[in-house]
């Protein structure tokens, strides 16, 4: 009940059924006849019937005996006043039948052997709900019709806006149908152009600004290779040493927001494998420790260096660290490690670009800050996501989710590599 569409449609149902219920409802109130009116009337037609049954002691619609129903004391009471009224009282009995309740019988006395037998409706409130059952259903369907052509402008809407892809980017909106949503669709369009050309224009500005930091780096290394001190040199390439890795790191991340790699199919548990073994040849302690065969479908290069970036943040940060390759609803990526942690309230900052903590900037670890940035642009490109959290026993728990493709969806390349 929460769609517009729902709203629409239980809105025209309650109201058209509200109008027809009160409409049927003053209706039978003003213009329904009186049970006297109804009675007198039939009590007219008995006295006539009567009259002419009397004339015709012989006739053969008459009987020897009264009807054998069930006596009706109230249907009685009424029929015998209303001829009391009309100055020819009658004796006459109303029975009903109990195998059908619905019709009466009235017996009136002719003679001392005869009597004069008719079959009535008596006068009753009448059952409404078939009425308003078969009106409800009946406005229903032409609600729900209704409410479907009012809100489908909005539904493509919604459709559209579902479909934003990974770079943040809404699709071109067709400006078509009432002027409210032509002119909606016409404002999230401008609004998404106006988006495109924001990223695109910092996009440009980080990979200037990254790229021209080289040659003055370049030339700062050289200086301070003539620098005599040997301790303010190495403090010197220290610092430039972080400053072109920073610039590197930026540049990196403008090409993994920009780079258009075609996807393939991956077996994920064996990327891992061949990223943590390429990574011990370096001496960092990450090891699998589990994995389950699981087909991803993403860029190779960009996802192996999605991983990397995670593992050694494990191995570095956290000490060592551990994964484990699952399979199931999702392909998950679980990397944990034995460090100190991240404090809970700058949790929700682990992912802003060259932001570090500082337990790990207490370590003097190298490092830019960009590389849980880097390493979830290119996992949200491949329509999965990372999520980071504590472990009850100390140390960070890394876990990255993807769509599980099968294996037979695609030509499978080797991991190799």
């Amino acid at each position: 009940m929460q769609t517009l569409r729902a709203k629409f449609a239980l809105l025209l149902v309650t109201s058209i059924v509200a109008v027809v219920a009160l409409i049927t409802l003053a209706m039978m109130y003003a213009f329904r006849p009186s049970t006297e009116a109804v009675a007198n009337k039939f009590a007219r037609q008995l006295i006539i019937m009567e009259h002419l049954a009397r004339q015709n002691p012989e006739a053969e619609f008459l009987s020897p005996h009264p009807d054998a129903g069930a006596p009706d004391r109230d249907q009685t009471e009424l029929v015998r006043s209303a001829t009391a009224r009309l100055g020819t009282p009658l004796d006459v009995t109303v029975t009903h039948n109990t195998a059908d309740g619905l019709f009466r019988t009235a017996s009136v006395r002719i003679g001392p052997d005869s009597w004069l037998t008719v079959d009535f409706d008596p006068p009753s409130d009448p059952q409404l709900w078939g009425w308003f059952a078969l009106i409800t259903i009946s406005i229903g369907s032409i609600a729900v019709f209704a409410a479907n052509r009012m809100s489908k402008p909005l539904a493509l809407l919604e459709s559209a806006v579902e479909q934003v892809n990974p770079d943040g980017i809404l699709p071109a909106l067709a400006e078509r149908g009432p002027a409210e949503v032509r002119a909606t669709a016409a404002a999230i369009n401008s609004l998404s152009a106006r988006l495109k050309q924001a990223i695109e224009s910092r996009m440009r500005l980080v990979a200037a600004a990254g790229h021209d930091l080289r040659t003055p780096l370049t030339r700062m290394r050289l200086r301070a290779e003539f620098v005599s001190d040997d301790e303010e040199r190495a403090l010197w390439l220290r610092d430039i040493d972080e400053l072109q890795r920073i610039a590197h790191s930026a540049i990196q991340l403008v090409h993994e927001e920009t780079k258009k790699t075609p996807p393939e199919i991956i077996r994920l548990d064996e990327l891992a494998r061949s990223v943590a073994a390429e990574l011990r040849e370096h001496d960092l302690a990450i090891e699998v420790t589990g994995s389950t065969e699981v087909h991803v479908k993403a860029s190779r290069l960009p996802l192996s260096r999605a991983l990397r970036n995670l593992f050694i943040n494990a191995a570095t940060h956290g000490v060592c660290g551990t994964v484990i390759v699952t399979g199931g609803a999702t392909a998950q990526v679980t990397i944990s490690d034995r460090g100190p942690g991240i404090e809970p309230d700058v949790m929700d900052q682990v992912f802003e670009p060259f932001f570090r903590a500082d337990r790990a900037r207490s370590q003097n670890i190298p490092g830019a800050g960009l590389g849980l940035t880097i390493s979830r642009e290119i996992i949200r490109k491949a329509g999965g996501d990372i999520t980071i959290a504590n472990r009850p026993g100390g140390g960070l728990v890394q876990v990255v989710e993807l769509p599980v493709i099968a294996p037979d969806s695609g030509p499978l390349l080797p991991t190799s590599g």
